[in-house]
């Protein structure tokens, strides 16, 4: 499909990110949705509303099984490409988005990791260039590929920005 086309990189083959990213998002769904419910079927029960208590876990549930396929479908969607003058990012299912990053234009490279991230062992990279609209990040890496992907992205940003 020519559409396909439009999002994928020509000649290489897309990096796929870490499926520990898909376990922390399933494992933050899983926390905050229970929470939720179950503190809702809880208050219902203590104000004498058993049926609200019953309809709030059945929502919950739906919500939960809809929100797991959700996030392996998006964990899916992630991937980036390494070309000779830039650094490709793609993600999104119902939008999805294709960020063109030329080293040359590259002004620092983040690696973060907050707690969630580094107690399932992995972490983002992100991109700054000059314009914000061209600030790529790259989530669910393990720490590895992170500190390998940073320092090629930083040598190369370095090397492009040097002829300008």
């Amino acid at each position: 499909m020519a559409m396909d086309r439009l999002f994928a990189p020509p000649a290489e083959r897309w990096q796929a990110v870490s499926p520990r990213l898909c376990s922390l998002r399933r494992a933050l769904l899983t926390f905050w949705l229970g929470l939720l419910g179950l503190g809702g079927a809880i208050v219902a029960g203590v104000v004498g509303m058993w049926w609200l208590g019953a309809v709030i876990i059945v929502v919950a549930a739906a919500v939960y099984a809809f929100g797991w396929w959700l996030i392996g479908r998006n964990w899916r969607s992630w991937g980036y490409a390494e070309r000779g003058d830039d650094l490709l990012v793609t993600h999104g299912v119902l939008f999805r988005t294709l960020v063109v990053v030329p080293y040359g234009r590259m002004q620092f490279v983040d690696v973060t990791a907050g707690p969630a991230e580094r107690k399932f062992g992995i972490a983002k990279v992100q991109l700054h260039t000059a314009t914000p609209a061209t600030d790529a990040e790259i989530p669910g890496l393990t720490p590895d590929e992170a500190e390998s992907l940073r320092d090629r992205l930083a040598a190369l940003g370095e090397a492009r920005a040097a002829g300008l």
